[in-house]
């Protein structure tokens, strides 16, 4: 790796906010002998951009030995980001690489086959006669041979290993922050019927109560995967043995092989009195039923996968809150590793904070705040009449329940939602329209691009902290990691609150509704970068508009009452609000009295009015004289 390039490989032609001073500072701390440097840039600052020129530094065919390393490879947990690198003209030097699944193989009579279940996959020997047209083995030898490689963290783990993707000279690795648990999931191992092939095969023990004498519940289920692997193998080998197999066995055997590599990845580690691994069990429905086995701050496995894969290392994120936390959940000492921090150069006017806080969504206090935080939300509507608004449900349980009363209150036309089969057309309808339509979203805090008037105003519903229901997080807690339960929190609110404002002279409130999530910036204080702390120090409570569905709905052709086209209502008056924030002087505080219930009308209206944008669509979609093409989802 040659540093002092960075600077020069950077792909745009001019420097935005201070990317020119955190190149210098990359450059600086790779320069100074750091295999690792951690950059902590605030969301919106073009970390894609500088991944670019660092990779840029990487040594290349011509300046290395033949045994050295050359190129770089860029990865990153989101598939959306990888998707924005495909479609960044800046970026269009990487060679961007997906799994089979992604791919259509192209021969005749397959065109709606992915690749994984192509003939190559289903026959003994094939020989494709058109594999160098086959868009994914074109993409992977495109890939492999070109100087930047871009893919997902799960694809570049999986290629751990690969004569294709070998060691390179640098890596970079954008969203960093969540490195750990990612490894976490992929490294979990899940043996239930969904998952296991051979299921009806073996018996599932009770590995807690069927533990022997001098076992616990973990040396009990390593007993029981020795067995389930067994199985895995001969069964695999049946399928393996025969000349053609049909996509469900092709499907059948791919299971088996990957549950035989986690089964025995599993038993290695465990065996292993050196591996700093610890591994939890769960299994809550006892004999018969499905075991879950997680792994703790999984070290080892990202040895592995990720840092035997490059000479030198960037990782990037707005959220690396503690240096010395990340770099003990992923292995690494922090005595090696640099952190560089870019300076956040949006103004704070544009990204306020607003305290409109309604109670606790604790699940003890869920069923009496969340109809008041859907209040909120028509509140919201009526202040942004004509902005689109994002929703942070945090679970599908909340999403339901807010969508199921702002249907009852009359404002669902405005209201659109997504479930885990149409979460990406969902989010990409919201994105495409021209109305200000408000999207109830799930997941959906990090590595999503709401620049200008995508999106104006978003609600933080719920403090996101980690269910303690979760072996691993109560793991965590019974030693007492009571400051990573708050960091993973405040790192996921700040990940939210950077989705709608993007630039400098962008701008978006973010409302916080959930209580919890003030008490969550106290306990989280050490952790907080100076320049989130600067917004929450700044936040003030709002007046709002009183609740009124009609209000809700004055930037549409809807109303509570009459359902869609009864007429567009005329805005009403606006007091005089905040530059760039859109806030009001309304008289209603964010907390308390809303100027009266909904009406009568609000609650008995027609279809319309209780019909999400989302259900509206599917429905024109069903009756439509081309629905046998579309579908109805």
């Amino acid at each position: 790796m040659d540093p002092s390039r960075i600077p020069a490989e950077f792909p745009a032609p001019s420097y935005r906010g201070a990317q020119e001073q955190a190149l210098d500072d990359i450059r600086d701390a790779f320069a100074a002998g750091n295999r690792v440097v951690l950059v902590r840039a605030p969301t919106g600052s073009g970390k894609s951009l500088l991944a670019r020129a660092i990779m840029g530094a990487a040594e290349t065919a011509g300046e290395a030995a033949p045994s050295e390393a050359t190129g770089a490879y860029y990865t990153t947990p989101q598939v959306s980001q990888i998707d924005d690198v495909e479609a960044d003209d800046l970026l269009d030097d990487l060679a961007v690489i997906r799994g089979k699944s992604n791919y259509d193989c192209v021969l005749p009579g397959e065109h709606d086959t992915p690749v994984n279940r192509a003939p190559c996959a289903r026959q003994q020997g094939f020989d494709c006669s058109i594999r160098h047209r086959c868009p994914y083995f074109s993409d992977r030898a495109i890939a492999s041979g070109n100087r930047f490689a871009a893919m997902t963290l799960a694809y570049f783990m999986r290629t751990a290993g690969s004569e294709v993707f070998r060691k390179r000279d640098v890596v970079v690795i954008d969203e960093a922050h969540g490195l750990a648990e990612w490894a976490e999931m992929y490294a979990t191992i899940e043996i239930s019927p969904e998952r296991v092939p051979v299921w009806d095969d073996v018996g599932v023990p009770d590995v807690a109560a069927d533990a022997g004498p001098k076992e616990d519940a973990l040396d009990r289920t390593a007993r029981f995967v020795e067995t389930l692997r067994d199985a895995a193998s001969r069964a695999k080998d049946e399928l393996v043995g025969q000349p053609e197999l049909d996509r469900e066995e092709v499907a059948r055997r791919d299971r088996l092989q990957e549950l035989i590599s986690e089964l025995g990845w599993f038993l290695e580690d465990y065996r292993d009195p050196q591996s700093p691994t610890s591994w939890v069990v769960d299994q809550p429905g006892g004999e018969g039923t499905a075991v879950e086995i997680k792994p703790l701050d999984p070290a080892r496995y990202l040895r592995h996968t990720v840092w035997d894969r490059g000479n030198r290392f960037a990782l990037l994120s707005a959220t690396i809150l503690s240096k010395e936390a990340f770099c003990r959940g992923v292995g690494l000492d922090p005595a090696d590793v640099a952190l560089v921090d870019v300076e956040h150069t949006f103004p704070l006017a544009n990204r306020p904070l607003y305290d409109v806080t309604q109670g606790s969504m604790t699940y003890e206090h869920r069923d009496e705040t969340t109809p008041e935080i859907a209040r909120l939300i028509a509140r919201l509507m009526a202040e942004h009449p004509d902005e689109k608004g994002l929703i942070h449900a945090h679970s599908y349980d909340i999403a339901e329940r807010l969508t199921e009363r702002l249907g009852e209150f009359g404002v669902a036309a405005r209201v659109r939602r997504h479930d885990r089969e149409n979460r990406d057309g969902e989010l990409e309808a919201w994105k495409a329209s021209s109305d200000p339509e408000v999207f109830v979203s799930v997941k959906m805090e990090e590595a999503l691009d709401l620049k200008g008037d995508l999106c104006r105003w978003q609600v933080v519903c719920k403090a996101p902290y980690r269910n303690t229901n979760d072996s691993r997080v109560a793991r965590r807690l019974e030693d007492g990691q009571w400051a990573w339960y708050h960091r993973t929190a405040l790192r996921t609110v700040i990940q939210a609150c950077g989705r709608v404002v993007r630039a400098p002279d962008d701008h978006g409130a973010t409302y916080l509704a959930d209580d919890s999530l003030l008490d969550l910036f106290e306990r989280a204080e050490a952790d907080t970068p100076d320049w989130f702390r600067d917004q929450v120090d700044a936040m003030t409570t709002p007046s709002l508009p009183a609740f009124d569905p009609e209000a809700a709905l004055a930037g549409i052709d809807a109303s509570p009452s009459g359902g869609a086209g009864a007429g567009r209502r005329s805005r009403r008056s606006r007091g005089s609000a905040d530059a760039g924030t859109g806030r009001s002087s309304r008289d209603d505080a964010g907390r308390g009295g809303d100027g009266g219930d909904a009406t009568a009308d609000s609650r008995t209206a027609g279809d319309e009015s209780v019909r999400t944008r989302s259900e509206r669509d599917a429905e024109r979609r069903q009756d439509h004289p081309l629905s046998d093409v579309w579908g109805d989802g």
